[in-house]
């Protein structure tokens, strides 16, 4: 779904640049609202993870392959402002240094990839908390359902500025019908990453998990032979693992995920690449401004073994988005407890 420079002309890739980064400024406010000192790291671990997910394509029809989106996961473990920010320092840090994603066409893959992604997997994830039981389980499922969506949502979302800006001639039903279809089968991927995810996390950490909140275990009472809610406040539920625990695990599954696991991902292009391919999408796609990056195409430059080299590459690129990652959302929380005192006052 990275959308290279090239594919959409100049005023569209500006008007979308716009919404980007208003959209960002939006996101940046709402996410003092979301963040503290104890979700502050987690947002920062979110982000170097979904970079380190991105790395493992997976096969998902014959020559064609998918890979995590991570608007919905974002959205659902840290809010849906902190999503935003999450996917897009994944998406600036892959575009300078990876040469992934065009950097003519970050407003286009910030406002298809993040913005799209989490704004429409967390209104369904709410609707669909509200209706279900208030049980984990029942977050589990919404994550499932949202992600699964989010990823189609982003197909249409990339038609959509293609027929106000693509630079080639090809016929929107055309555009539309291989794009949507083949992101209905990456959804399914995207659906169990996220709804995996989740589930771990909130069975070890629920009070972290930004979309559990409200959901707590109540006391039961035996009335007439019947169990029943007391009418008592709610039963916090216990964490079975420290925050740092949960910070450190989820740092080094994120490393060895990019490091190790990602050099067997498929090699096969991915959804938005097989399309643009068939369909003639790519006549006008331009080399990369980052292509002589030490680190351009997730290798090092310089390093001939290419298991070491990706390995070395996903490390680099793991360390780089969680420190810049957590270094903007400490800002944010710093700034959140900085401006309480002057409102209470």
């Amino acid at each position: 779904m990275h959308v290279p420079d090239g594919f959409i002309d100049a005023p569209a890739s500006a008007v979308t640049g716009v919404v980007a980064a208003g959209a960002l400024a939006v996101s940046l406010r709402g996410a003092r609202r979301e963040l503290d000192e104890r979700t502050a790291p987690l947002a920062g671990l979110v982000a170097a993870f979904i970079f380190a997910v991105q790395m493992l394509n997976f096969p998902v029809a014959a020559g064609t392959s998918g890979h995590l989106l991570g608007g919905a996961l974002a959205a659902i473990l840290v809010g849906p402002c902190t999503g935003v920010l999450c996917v897009s320092v994944v998406l600036l840090m892959q575009g300078i240094l990876f040469a992934d994603g065009g950097l003519t066409a970050l407003g286009v893959n910030i406002t298809d990839m993040a913005v799209v992604t989490t704004v429409v997997s967390y209104a369904l994830f709410r609707g669909l908390v509200k209706v279900l039981p208030r049980r984990r389980r029942s977050v589990t499922v919404a994550s499932f359902v949202a992600a699964l969506v989010s990823v189609p949502a982003a197909a249409v979302a990339f038609t959509l500025i293609y027929a106000v800006g693509g630079t080639t001639d090809v016929a929107l039903s055309k555009v539309a019908t291989a794009m949507i279809g083949v992101h209905v089968l990456i959804g399914i991927g995207e659906a169990a990453i996220t709804s995996l995810t989740v589930g771990a996390v909130i069975a070890v950490r629920p009070d972290l998990v930004h979309g559990a909140r409200g959901l707590q275990q109540r006391l039961k009472l035996r009335v007439n032979g019947e169990l029943v809610d007391a009418p008592a406040t709610p039963v916090p539920v216990a964490a079975r693992t420290s925050r740092r625990g949960l910070w450190i695990t989820g740092l080094v599954t994120s490393l060895v995920l990019a490091g190790f696991v990602s050099f067997y991902a498929s090699a096969n292009p991915d959804g938005l690449e097989k399309v643009a391919h068939d369909k003639g999408i790519d006549k006008k796609a331009e080399r990369h401004a980052s292509d002589g990056s030490p680190l351009a195409g997730y290798g090092v430059k310089d390093i001939s073994d290419a298991r070491l080299s990706g390995g070395l590459a996903g490390v680099i690129g793991v360390g780089v988005t969680v420190v810049g990652g957590s270094t903007v959302f400490w800002v944010v929380a710093r700034r959140r407890r900085t401006s309480e005192p002057a409102e209470a006052a």
